[in-house]
């Protein structure tokens, strides 16, 4: 039986609003039921886009990724319109993949959401400086851990967190996106140290420092919205999404527990250096504060207005 062609389209206008942000390279699970994104407002609730069970690597026909211990793995993903926040990545073996705790306690590294990407028009202000459309792919790199022994199966997840503008909203945060991508662990030098995670600041608003740019909380968790899931309503595409998440200014900081640039959690209140702050507008956040910052408040969001499939869900201006 084939779908019509008014439900391929309804389909792909609500594909359109689902879909935020999402691990490009090495490539990710997938999922049907959200189309390939794993966001928490929508329901997808992590630690990967979709269970081991359902992983494309069970699969004798799928070919499989090899690592060595020691190797810098590319990782990529696009911008997609979106401005600011953190991405953070774990590694765990693949049969606890399905286990928050284990990713949690196995951080490898947190970046910038916006690395070495931003806005294609870098003189649009309409949503602030450098927040912008554009949907440039954005990269970092993580080292595979050398403590894990060789002919592993694991699984790298992927996690966008802190990011900002909710359908035009300047004053909103998104969810959490997950995604998880399996490979297996062949070769290179060995340590039995498990590696601490670091971080790696400095985005296109703050170049070559210890912060990034972000809306909302910088603490994995605070916008998973819990068991929570969206009630959906005929006519209205964004009851699709519990988003947005909190609602407070642009913000500046670390990730939860590091401080700028080290490898280690840190309990300091010193806020970052402001040297490069665009505007009065933006707020500090300490570099290791009780999440979210109590110097920048924010709040729950409640969406008070209603986009209807006569909008074509990108009816507001972009990023979102």
């Amino acid at each position: 039986m084939h779908l019509s062609s008014a439900l391929v389209a309804a389909s792909a206008l609500i594909a359109s609003c689902a879909g935020h942000s999402m691990l490009a390279k090495p490539a990710s699970r997938g999922n049907v039921e959200w189309w390939g994104t794993c966001a928490a407002g929508a329901g997808c609730k992590g630690p990967c886009d979709s269970p081991k069970a359902s992983s494309p690597f069970n699969s004798i026909y799928n070919p499989k990724t090899y690592v060595q211990r020691g190797q810098e793995l590319d990782v990529e993903w696009n911008r997609l319109n979106h401005p600011g926040g953190f991405v953070r990545m774990a590694m765990v073996p693949f049969d606890q993949s399905d286990d928050w705790a284990s990713f949690n306690d196995n951080i490898l590294k947190y970046t910038c959401y916006e690395t070495n990407c931003g806005p294609a028009n870098s003189s649009d202000t309409t949503f602030g400086h450098l927040n912008g459309s554009g949907s440039s792919p954005c990269t970092s790199t993580v080292t595979i851990p050398k403590n894990i022994p060789d002919n592993t199966a694991v699984t790298l997840q992927w996690i966008w967190y802190g990011g900002g503008i909710y359908y035009g909203q300047v004053d909103t945060s998104f969810g959490e996106y997950y995604g998880c991508s399996d490979m297996i662990v062949v070769g290179g030098p060995t340590s039995d140290e498990k590696p601490a995670p670091v971080f790696q600041g400095g985005d296109i608003t703050y170049p070559n420092s210890g912060v990034c740019k972000y809306w909302g909380s910088n603490k994995v968790g605070d916008c998973n919205f819990g068991d929570r899931k969206p009630s959906p309503i005929d006519g209205d595409l964004l009851s699709q999404s519990l988003e947005p998440c909190m609602r407070g200014p642009e913000q500046k900081g670390a990730p939860f527990g590091m401080d700028s640039g080290s490898s280690s959690p840190d309990t300091s209140s010193e806020p970052a250096s402001d040297s490069a702050a665009p505007d009065s507008s933006v707020a500090e956040s300490p570099a290791a504060p009780e999440a979210p910052a109590t110097n920048a408040p924010v709040t729950p969001a409640t969406s008070d207005y209603v986009v209807t499939s006569e909008s074509k869900c990108l009816a507001r201006p972009s990023p979102i």
